[in-house]
């Protein structure tokens, strides 16, 4: 059985008189994709901030790979292995797909060829190959969030945390990168995901926790979650979860 690579354990935040994170503990098995999911204000990114190291918690400690990384900054979390992405994706405009690639490349090959050598094979990988020497500006929504996904993979990570990098996509495009996803797990790098695109959590996620006003209301597989009256009641709907067994791999 996979040990966890990421545990959280009764983390807590708040924001002024907002509770933005309440006792909140879940693990990440290595070599799985694992879902965070839930409603618009749960916390999800909050919680991926204070694990990616963009944010303390007031309460509660982070272990990866069994260390306590709690309060560890995030250019240090980056050398351990851990990587991020963001809903907002923000190229570097002046730079070339190949070139903002490199910028994650650099984090462990300083010398400009390697970091270069190193983002080219990423390119291909996420499916920018055809479009190495492209200004990262004209790239559409869809080589955006692949270019995201792209210079956050050249880092290295062992860990990689996607903050609903399949946001904005129209569903072919969703369906071309979700394979993307998978073969970057069966790479060796394990996943940490939050994403509303349900259908997708159903074909990608290992296990699901789910998130609602600052506590995890249920875990399971996803067809385990799409059954599960609190998240239904939460998130989900009554119409949602009865499309959604059928889209699950697991099933």
């Amino acid at each position: 059985m996979a040990k966890p690579l990421l545990r959280a354990e009764m983390i807590s935040k708040k924001f002024g008189g907002l509770s933005a994170l309440d006792s909140v503990s879940f693990s990440v098995k290595s070599g799985e994709i694992t879902a965070l999911i839930g409603p618009n204000g749960a916390g999800k990114t909050t919680l991926f901030s204070i694990i990616s190291g963009f944010l303390p918690a007031d309460r509660g400690r982070v272990l990866y790979d069994e260390n306590d990384i709690t309060g560890e900054v995030a250019h240090k979390l980056a050398h351990r292995g851990i990587a991020r992405t963001f809903q907002i994706v923000q190229p570097f405009l002046g730079l070339n797909v190949l070139e903002n690639i490199a910028v994650g490349a650099h984090l462990t090959r300083p010398r400009r060829a390697d970091a270069l050598a190193a983002a080219d094979a990423v390119a291909g990988a996420v499916g920018l190959g055809d479009q190495r020497e492209k200004p990262a500006s004209s790239l559409t929504v869809s080589g955006r969030k692949r270019l995201e996904l792209a210079r956050a993979l050249a880092t290295g990570p062992r860990l990689l945390l996607l903050d609903e990098v399949l946001a904005g996509l129209n569903p072919s495009e969703i369906r071309d990168i979700v394979p993307v996803i998978r073969d970057i797990v069966d790479g060796g790098v394990t996943i940490l995901m939050i994403e509303h695109v349900m259908q997708a959590v159903m074909r990608l996620a290992d296990h699901v926790f789910v998130l609602a006003e600052g506590r995890v209301i249920a875990e399971g597989t996803p067809l385990d979650i799409s059954a599960d009256p609190r998240v239904i009641e939460a998130y989900l709907g009554q119409g949602a979860a009865k499309r959604l067994p059928s889209e699950t791999r697991h099933g």
